[in-house]
């Protein structure tokens, strides 16, 4: 499989040679699932909570004696049975992250990329750089690559003028390549990325 290599101007430039084993065979979607459940797990925030009856205001007195008085038999008033009581095994805060093995996280990108392949959504250029920090300039940078919605950028070291220029941009990614995940290339319509950051991301 070839993929032709542009230039910031769009122009063919050269072609860049990818492996079909790689990214010429059917594309793994549960890889990619998996992938994506534990980026969005990684990122929840996990703050809720409830009080137990340990947490819950009131007093821990007696309300009445065990015996005797023709009633169910009650320790405190904020047992859990009552109204205004404790949560008995409620949420508490904790984290959603979960391990997941590098070859999964690394089989996701490549079936992702190759799935952005096959979409057509894949730009191929020669490098990604700016001579100035402006966003007006890389607005129109991504307009000559046909990025026009959400766009994702990959290079082996993102260029810093270039990551200011677009860090104002909603919808504009520009990551590393061995940061990208499997989600960012999925939630993006268009993938830029250098000869390089595919070169790498191929040998993974």
């Amino acid at each position: 499989m070839k993929l032709d290599v542009v230039n910031a101007e769009n122009k063919k430039v050269g072609s860049l040679d990818l492996n079909d084993d790689v990214f010429g065979t059917r594309v793994n979607g549960a890889l990619i699932w998996e992938s994506v459940v534990h980026t969005n797990a990684a990122q929840r925030r996990g703050t809720h909570m409830t009080k137990n009856r340990a947490l819950v205001a009131g007093s821990g007195r007696k309300p009445w004696k065990q015996k005797g008085t023709g009633r169910a038999r009650v320790g405190e008033i904020r047992n859990p049975l009552w109204r205004h009581g404790g949560t008995v095994f409620g949420p508490q805060p904790r984290s959603y992250d979960f391990r997941l093995p590098r070859k999964v996280k690394r089989g996701a990108v490549v079936a992702a990329l190759a799935q952005r392949i096959q979409d057509g959504a894949l730009v191929v250029v020669d490098e990604l750089t700016a001579t100035e920090n402006k966003t007006k300039a890389a607005s129109e940078l991504l307009k000559r690559l046909g990025a026009d919605g959400k766009a994702l950028l990959i290079d082996v070291t993102p260029d810093e003028k270039l990551g200011l220029a677009v860090r104002n941009l909603p919808g504009v990614q520009f990551l590393s390549s061995s940061r990208v995940a499997a989600r960012d290339v999925m939630n993006a319509s268009r993938v830029i990325a250098t000869r390089a950051a595919v070169e790498k991301l191929q040998a993974l």
